[in-house]
């Protein structure tokens, strides 16, 4: 009788460890299986947040783009045609009135004045016109 209850011990001790590696190994599938699931959900997150930067970048593309023919638009017809009373005096001054005028002459009247009040005065005959 003692033989027969210690081979069913045996028995049950054996399934027991069949039984605990067969549930660990299920355990790693498992994790397998869910870390896949995880990854796919990923890659369709990303490829709808790239759908959703490529959507943006076209608009601002779009944008850009407006703003681009908009300003140049601006360049070919600023809304002002006319110069400040300080810089019509300061050009009259050194011979330079109303119609073009000549680089050469420009920059020999604006040598007395620093660089930013020259480009300032530059950019002023620009919007105005009178230089090209």
């Amino acid at each position: 009788m003692e033989k027969e209850e210690r081979e069913i011990a045996e028995r049950l001790e054996a399934a027991t460890n069949l039984l605990e590696r067969t549930l660990g190994w299920l355990e790693e599938r498992q994790g397998a299986l869910s870390g896949e699931v995880e990854r796919i959900s990923a890659t369709v997150e990303q490829s709808r947040r790239e759908a959703e930067l490529a959507e943006k970048l076209a608009s601002a593309e779009r944008e850009l783009a407006e703003l681009k023919a908009g300003s140049a638009q601006n360049v070919l017809s600023p809304l002002r045609r006319t110069l400040p009373s300080t810089t019509s005096e300061m050009l009259a001054k050194h011979g330079i009135g109303e119609g073009p005028v000549d680089v050469r002459t420009l920059d020999a009247a604006l040598a007395g004045l620093s660089l930013e009040q020259r480009i300032a005065v530059k950019s002023q005959l620009l919007r105005a016109g009178a230089i090209a």
